[in-house]
């Protein structure tokens, strides 16, 4: 059975998407990464997606080239171009795409505007669901129930 990401995404318990302004502060930026307990923050100007910012972003152009987080912008560091995908896209088809292009996230985009925010996280979890169930399936069948 294939999944589509909008069903994936149904089934996140939290389907909160934070989000920061190109102009916002990279320190600002990593603060509430830190407090929610996430990886990345979409990037917007006004409705529309304008980039990605991650911890990976300011690993390397932040932490490791020894720059202060209060002097920089988050357009300073963030992935301009974005790989998106739609609610209706094929759930492994965006598993390949995140294993191909080292990607943890990708932006859900339906008629232009931002409708969620899918980790590789989301989709190993839905996986692992799966699986589950098939095994579960496959053991009542050879029980004969």
């Amino acid at each position: 059975m294939k999944k589509t990401v909008a069903e994936v995404l149904k089934s996140k318990p939290i389907s909160n998407v934070y989000s920061v302004t190109p102009d916002s502060s990279v320190f600002a930026a990593m603060k509430l990464m830190a407090e929610k307990g996430i990886g990345a923050l979409v990037v917007l100007e006004g409705e529309r997606l304008a980039g990605i910012v991650s911890e990976r972003d300011y690993v390397r152009k932040v932490a490791v080239q020894e720059r202060s987080p209060a002097n920089l912008k988050v357009s300073d560091i963030m992935t301009g171009k974005v790989i998106t995908v739609t609610p209706g896209e094929d759930a492994r088809h965006c598993m390949e795409l995140m294993t191909n292009g080292r990607l943890r996230h990708l932006p859900v985009v339906s008629e232009g505007r931002l409708v969620g925010l899918l980790s590789i996280g989301d989709l190993v979890k839905d996986i692992i669901s799966h699986q589950e169930n098939l095994i579960q399936h496959l053991e009542q069948y050879i029980r004969g129930e």
